[in-house]
């Protein structure tokens, strides 16, 4: 399920989740390059409580495996229901979805959106998501549909000029929030109760000021994520220092802490964020622009996001989207244009495993990750 939406397992599902969590660690441990990724010595419990052996996904062939998806759009917004069914969401008011593993993928874009660019994409399941498109004054728009992409209502269009929407997060099905670049000061945050369906602002008295040029990057939906019922993060840049705000009570108050990645200029900062539960998070990011250095590009929080720790081995590159293994405490993902890579200790080193370009990556609670970039890039990981 896409950030901060859970699905019930049954017993079955269960042991299904624990063989492919097993599984999926055992394919990303035989990609990480380095002795590290082969024999990691993280803090904490020992790699043998972490499951890592199947041998039918230890093949030299395991990794990203592209899917055809007929589409040159840039897919920046990335919803993955399960390994069967994901949402996509990029330029050209593109969005689309498949349900048989990437085989095949149905155009299910709004209409009239051509001239819109998606952002950020929010699935509940394979007949339910909201759609988030970015820009100055009426550009910002949410979108909800409830029949697959059949149809879509249109649930906001943003009026005031000076705001421009980035990311949107759920809690449940119900709540979820967006957050747009800062308006007077401080960034503008909208709530939503019923799903998507409607949304109103939230008052700024509990947002703290922003710094001279901060903001919030659109590059993969996750400048703005949640874990749990309230938990919610935002990721900045473009000032003197990249820092991460934290709300517990649904965006209604935030509290920020500076981030060790560096920023100073208004390509460079937080991009992307990833909790796997209230309190142990990662943050990726560096300088987007391609002829530029991306040193310390991350770091990682053990207490909500209150501080941050560089990363001992950060990837060697920008990065604009990271995730967590579900149900890992120490395996995740980052990617970003110049390629991919692994973490098995929780975030404080980082392996290459894939030299492909994509912006974001989302694991479902089943497994079956995705990715999805430029050029209509879309993959899943496989063995």
């Amino acid at each position: 399920m896409a950030k901060g939406v859970g699905v019930g397992l049954g017993t079955t599902g269960l042991h299904r989740l624990a063989v492919g969590v097993t599984a999926c660690a055992a394919a990303l441990l035989s990609l990480a390059a380095g002795p590290a990724a082969a024999t990691p010595t993280p803090p904490g419990p020992s790699a043998a409580s972490e499951p890592v052996s199947v041998a039918a996904l230890t093949g030299p062939h395991a990794g990203w495996h592209l899917k055809a998806s007929g589409s040159t759009a840039r897919f920046r917004g990335l919803a993955a229901v399960s390994r069967s069914t994901a949402w996509v969401a990029g330029t050209s008011g593109t969005v689309l979805r498949t349900r048989d593993g990437g085989r095949h993928w149905a155009d299910v874009s709004p209409p009239g959106a051509a001239k819109l660019e998606f952002r950020d994409i929010e699935a509940f399941d394979a007949r339910r998501a909201v759609v988030l498109t970015i820009g100055e004054g009426e550009a910002s728009r949410v979108f909800r549909t409830d029949d697959a992409g059949a149809t879509w209502t249109e649930s906001f269009r943003n009026t005031d000029p000076r705001a421009f929407y980035d990311c949107l997060t759920f809690f449940d099905r119900r709540h979820g929030i967006a957050l747009s670049d800062p308006v007077d000061g401080r960034y503008r945050v909208l709530s939503t109760g019923d799903g998507g369906r409607s949304w109103h602002v939230l008052p700024s008295d509990g947002m703290p000021p922003v710094q001279q040029g901060e903001a919030a990057f659109a590059a993969s939906g996750q400048c703005l994520v949640s874990a749990g019922s309230h938990d919610a993060w935002i990721a900045t840049g473009g000032a003197a220092t990249a820092r991460v705000l934290h709300s517990a009570d649904r965006g209604r108050t935030w509290s920020v802490t500076d981030a060790p990645i560096p920023a100073a200029d208004p390509a460079r900062g937080v991009f992307a964020l990833a909790f796997r539960d209230r309190v142990h998070g990662l943050a990726v990011g560096g300088d987007f622009r391609a002829d530029q250095p991306s040193p310390r590009a991350a770091a990682v929080s053990d207490d909500a996001g209150t501080t941050w720790t560089a990363a001992a081995r950060p990837p060697q590159a920008y990065r604009s989207g990271v995730t967590w293994l579900p149900h890992s405490r120490r395996i995740a993902l980052a990617v970003g244009p110049s390629g991919s890579d692994l973490t098995v200790d929780g975030g404080h080193t980082w392996h290459p495993f894939d030299t492909g370009s994509y912006d974001t990556v989302d694991c479902p609670p089943a497994l079956g990750c995705w990715a999805a970039g430029e050029h209509g890039r879309i993959a899943r990981l496989e063995p």
